[in-house]
């Protein structure tokens, strides 16, 4: 799920490139703009949220929570909502 989002971002030009961690606490996949930045978003697998706050979540830039919960599919709907853009 996490892969075919960020083709099709990749696809309109948004982002660049990706980088995968997986630390002892939890996973981590982040998305740039460009190589050299710090990460647009961060998508994180915590599995000791499991019961409390959810599994997953999405982190801006700025370290702001922007949603968190169980399903990923839910989860990344904060960031297919980038896709839908008014037509000029």
């Amino acid at each position: 799920m996490i892969l075919g989002l960020y083709g099709r971002m990749v696809a309109l030009g948004e982002w660049r490139d990706y980088g995968i961690s997986t630390l002892r606490e939890f996973a981590v996949f982040e998305i740039y703009r460009r190589t050299a930045e710090n990460p647009l978003y961060r998508i994180e697998k915590r599995p000791k949220l499991r019961g409390k706050q959810g599994l997953y979540a999405v982190v801006a830039m700025d370290g702001q929570i922007l949603r968190r919960g169980g399903d990923l599919a839910q989860v990344l709907r904060v960031l297919e909502r980038k896709l839908i853009r008014p037509i000029d």
